[in-house]
């Protein structure tokens, strides 16, 4: 029998997975909000300027001013009259602000200028609840779309490994035992080729991401952003897609990179491998909807992820990115998801970042840093401390997103813009597509036309000839051998 590609990778990784020792502490889960409160917000948003000339004044000693952002009825004690709070105030009982509108109104029709290739948006999204699985549940398997994704797996070889508890190390002393086999990140920080996890090769560089939006503070961040002339990776939750559209489409529209973070963010090393798929494919499933594009990454929600999850994730023609660890252990999270809910003060939660910045100067590749753009609080952590540190760095440091650190060009983040002969190597339709939409027919087909169409929904006969991931030469050599096999 021959091996599968996946399998030659695991066999020379294994012995090369990278240990460091495991900081995991569980985030709160997303919130819930419903479709009809998403409208309503986003319509009183957009009647609501809350940007204006006047100089910021802040306690912060590195915060950048952004202008002049008042909260709208908000309580006395909603003094700082700024862009953003002083750092002591940022809090979980802080007080509300009126949310931004998108930064542009984009129609049908409209295309980035960004990167070529890129096609038009489709027709304006409109929410239907029978089109979609309930949002922040896990998506029901039996239904006819999962049905089709599972297809996608077809000529990979899954690793056969059970689910564990909770997707923490704590409660599974037996899985933590296999952690370094089974290429579990969360116990052990075990990761693989296939793992985007630093900027290789450029020092001082941070590979700047957002996790678990679109959400209502978002466009506060995006307009921050188009400020400051910075571009991010956004990991978007798929029931935060469908929630907040219009958001989606302004990040992709500035210039940003989008990614897949599940549809409703569960430990996904928990889940059966239809759960894996029905996750990633309904997530995708909206992004491409909304968008019209098919990302080619994803991150897993709290980097967890094994080698079941990486296999599952690749076949459906997605590059897993987690977020930088030191060899000594210290994780390059943030813990700004902490602060909402009064876990962590904004204080700490800074402290930890400088410490961040102290560890990523001293390396020789650039990092990337867990940040999330779900919470108000989180989104003025960005804003107000975070970013303008880096900034203001001696030296400074370059923020660029996850894909251009990495020399993936904008239109290999994308499978209808792809041009790499190589990636993504997914299993799609017989007419050499993948399936997104889950209806049986390619809908997402690369404009390089060897680059996805090797492979059919029949794939148990089908031999995978590459794994090489946007051209990486490691994976490329890893090709080579798998075809000499």
């Amino acid at each position: 029998m021959k091996l599968q590609p996946f399998t030659v990778l695991l066999a020379i990784t294994a012995a090369n997975a990278t240990k460091i020792n495991p900081l995991h502490i569980k985030r709160q889960a997303t919130a819930s909000s419903s479709v009809s409160t998403a409208t309503s917000a986003t319509v009183a948003a957009s009647s609501v300027s809350s940007s204006s000339g006047t100089s910021a004044t802040s306690s912060s000693t590195t915060g950048i001013s952004t202008g002049t952002t008042t909260a709208v009825g908000a309580p006395a004690s909603a003094t700082w009259g700024t862009s953003y709070p002083p750092l002591s105030q940022i809090s979980s009982g802080m007080p509300s602000e009126v949310t931004q509108a998108v930064t542009t109104t984009y129609t049908a029709g409209a295309s980035p200028t960004y990167y070529s290739g890129a096609d038009p948006l489709p027709t304006p999204f409109v929410f239907n609840a029978a089109d979609w699985p309930a949002q922040d549940k896990l998506p029901d398997t039996s239904s006819s779309e999962v049905q089709e994704w599972m297809e996608e797996l077809d000529g990979w070889d899954i690793p056969d490994l059970s689910p564990t508890v909770d997707g923490t190390c704590v409660s599974d002393p037996a899985n933590v035992a296999n952690a370094s086999a089974r290429g579990w990140w969360t116990c052990g920080g075990y990761t693989r080729d296939t793992d985007i996890t630093v900027c290789p090769g450029k020092p001082m560089t941070w590979g700047t991401s957002f996790d678990d939006g679109p959400a209502f503070y978002t466009t506060k961040l995006l307009h921050f952003l188009n400020e400051q002339n910075i571009k991010a990776t956004f990991f978007d939750v798929g029931s935060r897609c469908i929630e907040n559209p219009n958001v989606l489409i302004d990040e992709y529209m500035s210039g940003h990179e989008i990614a897949v973070h599940t549809w409703s963010h569960p430990h996904l090393t928990t889940l059966t491998t239809e759960q894996i798929v029905a996750e990633l494919g309904w997530t995708r499933k909206a992004i491409k909807t909304i968008l019209g594009v098919t990302p080619t990454t994803m991150r897993p929600p709290y980097g967890d992820i094994d080698d079941r999850v990486r296999a599952i994730s690749l076949a459906m023609g997605m590059v897993p990115i987690i977020w930088t660890r030191t060899p000594s252990g210290v994780s390059f999270d943030t813990f700004d998801w902490e602060i909402p809910g009064g876990v962590v003060t904004s204080e700490a939660s800074f402290s930890q970042f400088e410490g961040i910045l102290g560890n990523a100067s001293t390396l020789e590749d650039g990092f990337i840093v867990l940040e999330h753009d779900l919470y108000e609080q989180t989104v003025d952590m960005a804003i107000g401390y975070t970013l303008p540190a880096a900034l203001n760095h001696n030296p400074p440091f370059t923020l660029e997103p996850i894909g251009q650190c990495n020399g993936i060009p904008y239109t290999n983040m994308y499978v209808e813009s792809n041009l790499n002969t190589s990636f993504p190597i997914a299993n799609g339709t017989s007419d050499g597509g993948i399936d997104t939409d889950g209806d049986g027919t390619g809908d997402a087909k690369s404009k390089n036309s060897t680059s996805s169409a090797s492979t059919s929904s029949n794939g148990g006969s089908t031999q995978h000839t590459s794994l090489s991931i946007f051209a990486m030469p490691l994976l490329a050599t890893l090709a080579a051998l798998v075809v000499a096999l």
